[in-house]
């Protein structure tokens, strides 16, 4: 299992008339949190686009547990929870406010795919490097 964390700030554009946190965004910031663990083991988005391999999701799931406001710093937990099975890459999220409390919980499934077909294929062989010390 792979884990990492990334900040950022809830800015104004991403809260409701309310103050708090739009619901909409948090795949926004399950995507921050993708991109940054997938960085943090040597491997960018955009090197794989690169390459013609794009990684959409096929399944997200989102738990809400209590609200995130306006200038908030948040903690976005990322966890790799298996290695690749194939074109799938699976994730879980918890997202954490300033006193630490997890205020979201989620997971997805992205899958490998050839940028020219669209169809599912094989993780690449730059991510199974990276994964297998942690699996």
């Amino acid at each position: 299992m792979f884990v990492t964390t990334c900040k950022t700030r809830v800015r104004y554009a991403e809260t409701d008339q309310m103050g708090y946190c739009y619901y909409g965004n948090y795949p926004t910031f399950f995507e921050i949190g993708r991109v940054e663990a997938l960085r943090t083991l040597g491997v960018r988005y955009r090197d794989l686009e690169n390459q013609g391999v794009m990684l959409p999701v096929a399944q997200l799931h989102i738990d809400y547990k209590k609200p995130v406001k306006y200038d908030e710093e948040i903690t976005i937990e990322t966890t790799i929870t298996a290695f690749p099975s194939g074109t799938r890459l699976p994730f879980d999220f918890r997202i954490l406010n300033e006193a630490g409390e997890v205020t979201t919980t989620g997971s997805a499934i992205l899958v490998f795919a050839s940028t020219e077909t669209g169809r599912p294929c094989s993780a690449p062989l730059a991510v199974q490097q990276a994964l297998k010390p942690y699996f």
